[in-house]
């Protein structure tokens, strides 16, 4: 019960759109849910916020701790023990836990990327966390799992390019990084944002069309983090590529929740 419960106040505290649609899933897929992204931002932390500490050192022993405790059934640390407990009860693959840990390894050091690294970046940071949550929702069912696989990966690369876009100011002048392969962010105008927009909405195309095919228990709660993610595209389209080098681009609580409603009427009325 602790570990669940810890899982799903790391969610809740991070990322208040993930947990609203967290919320629109059927009940049974709200526990995996949150063991799985508890797991991803804690690995994340580490990464990202123990500035002063040995970050190599603890994400090395971070993933030891993490197979230990899928191999043994149980961990002391409660957001690796419910993690744990989704891997083996849904059967999760490792090479996507391995793949995802990679990708974290991969904001240790000052990379430049160039297009392999970028998408092998975006292949582990963002669509394997979506294939271990399709692997959730499609409860054993293999071949509804690899029917909807492609949409998953790209509704994910879709949702870590937005994150790119949104973040700009903080991962390149607090963190020193810069992910889009070829782009200067000393020199980033609207041409070199037109084209990486581009690119998001042929993944956004794509995800909504796996959306439609989702088991019903996930679809809502899926195209609910779909319409946040696709309305922050929108509005960061509008702004010139200064301002988003300067600041954080930001959906307002009272128009996710307007979103929100306008997306469960929609799902009602089979208009997705």
């Amino acid at each position: 019960m602790i570990s669940k419960k810890s899982s799903k106040l790391t969610t809740v505290t991070y990322s208040t759109s993930f947990s609203l649609g967290i919320k629109f899933f059927s009940r049974r897929f709200h526990d995996p849910i949150y063991a799985i992204y508890g797991f991803v931002r804690l690995a994340d932390e580490i990464v990202d916020s123990f500035h002063g500490y040995d970050k190599a050192k603890l994400l090395s022993k971070f993933k030891s701790d993490t197979y230990t405790a899928i191999e043994e059934g149980i961990s002391l640390n409660p957001i690796l023990n419910n993690f744990q407990w989704v891997v083996n009860k849904y059967g999760i693959d490792h090479e996507l836990i391995e793949q995802f840990l990679r990708s974290m390894e991969m904001d240790l050091d000052d990379i430049s990327y160039d297009r392999q690294k970028y998408e092998l970046y975006i292949l582990g940071s963002a669509e394997v966390v979506g294939l271990m949550c399709l692997r959730v929702f499609c409860e054993g069912n293999g071949t509804k799992y690899d029917e909807l696989k492609p949409s998953a990966m790209r509704l994910g690369a879709a949702f870590q390019k937005i994150n790119f876009l949104r973040d700009l100011n903080a991962d390149f002048h607090k963190l020193g990084r810069s992910y889009f392969p070829g782009v200067d962010l000393s020199d980033f105008n609207d041409d070199t944002k037109l084209a990486i927009e581009e690119e998001i909405a042929e993944d956004f195309s794509a995800g909504l069309e796996g959306i439609r095919q989702l088991p019903k228990g996930a679809r809502f709660g899926v195209y609910i983090a779909y319409v946040y993610f696709f309305k922050l595209f929108l509005k960061i389209r509008k702004t010139d590529a200064s301002v988003i080098l300067r600041k954080r681009i930001r959906i307002p609580n009272h128009t996710k929740y307007r979103l929100m409603f306008t997306s469960y009427l929609r799902h009602q009325f089979n208009l997705l």
